[in-house]
């Protein structure tokens, strides 16, 4: 499958991103968020976070959204032009707030982890087909959606409903279950999510998320529980990930990294995947390009991370199965350049 769209529109860009950003308070030291004494200040968004790491791999990206008239929404705004992503179709709403969140320094898989959201009637919480440029958002070759944006308010499912219903013109659409339970008060989850899914053209799910919403067991039964995506994308953590494209079903394992922070890794995955879509690199490269961008996440301390510079990428990605399989990545590889056999050990 190879990205096409909407390429006459004279705003075009490679990939346009739809959803809430926010504002991140980040622990000065581990410890309760009762405990913890000051914050260091981030931003937090699965889709900017796809949006600048595909910027800051060289792709034309936008960004589409809506913040406050506050400095929060400032510094948003600000953060993510920085990567070289368009934020002129990003709105400010000047009666509700830029949302904001703590987190604890944990690893957000251990029970001691900490998430404080303050988001409910946000900005970013009144999209609609009327409140944001409907003909900035559809100016891509891709538009990337999560089932995050889907969960916040009514509003924002019938935007999200509009999106991925098919029609003329339509750009390839991307689309990361990214299941938060937390934000689905109603129980409808499973539902709607599939229905988006279901309308996407490429689909990327967990495979624990599959089987945490729908029960599903293994990748073979995801696939056959979304059999309308061209493409499906199924994350196995540490083991990989397995691609379903038509009739052609592909397993790459993920190389050995050494995890600073497991923050960030499925967005980033979704970037790389995505940039050698957009690329029109085979399906093996696509899966170890993502591979690689998570890679690159979480071997840093935050969400989002530089990427490898593409010539380095592809080296990587052009590695023999044994050479692959004998990868491991640490903190600060993506500033490397040196051989691939100096990479490639074992421990």
């Amino acid at each position: 499958m190879t990205a096409t769209g909407p390429c006459n529109a004279p705003d075009v860009v490679d990939v346009v991103a739809l959803g809430e950003s926010m504002v991140a308070l980040l622990p000065s030291r581990p410890g309760r968020l009762a405990d913890v004494p000051s914050f260091d200040r981030g931003i937090g968004g699965a889709e900017s976070n796809v949006a600048c790491a595909l910027a800051a791999a060289g792709h034309t990206v936008r960004w589409v959204s809506r913040v406050g008239t506050d400095g929060f929404g400032d510094h948003l705004v600000e953060t993510v032009g920085s990567y070289g992503v368009d934020v002129t179709s990003v709105r400010r709403d000047p009666t509700r707030p830029t949302g904001v969140y703590f987190r604890t320094a944990g690893d957000r898989a251990t029970e001691a982890h900490e998430v404080a959201y303050y988001r409910a009637g946000s900005a970013a919480s009144a999209m609609s087909v009327d409140t944001v440029g409907l003909d900035a958002v559809r100016a891509g070759r891709v538009l990337h959606l999560t089932g995050i944006t889907a969960a916040l308010s009514a509003d924002c499912l019938g935007l999200l409903r509009e999106l991925t219903a098919p029609g003329p013109g339509r750009p390839l659409v991307s689309f990361d279950v990214n299941h938060r339970p937390r934000l689905w008060t109603d129980g409808n989850s499973p539902q709607v999510l599939l229905e988006l899914a279901r309308g996407a053209d490429l689909v990327f799910v967990g495979e624990d998320e599959a089987a945490e919403v729908w029960g599903l067991d293994g990748v073979d039964a995801v696939r056959t529980a979304f059999p309308d995506p061209e493409v499906l994308v199924v994350k196995q953590g540490a083991l990989g990930a397995t691609v379903f494209d038509r009739g052609r079903v592909l397993h790459v394992p993920a190389p050995r990294v050494d995890v600073v922070a497991a923050v960030g890794a499925g967005d980033a995955f979704a970037a790389g995947f995505l940039s050698a879509t957009l690329r029109g690199l085979p399906l093996r490269d696509r899966l170890r390009h993502g591979h690689l961008m998570a890679a690159a996440a979480l071997t840093v301390p935050g969400d989002l991370a530089v990427p490898p510079g593409r010539a380095h990428a592809d080296r990587l990605a052009a590695l023999d199965p044994q050479a692959w399989g004998r990868l491991r990545l640490g903190p600060g590889w993506t500033h490397t350049e040196d051989r691939a056999d100096e990479e490639v050990r074992t421990p």
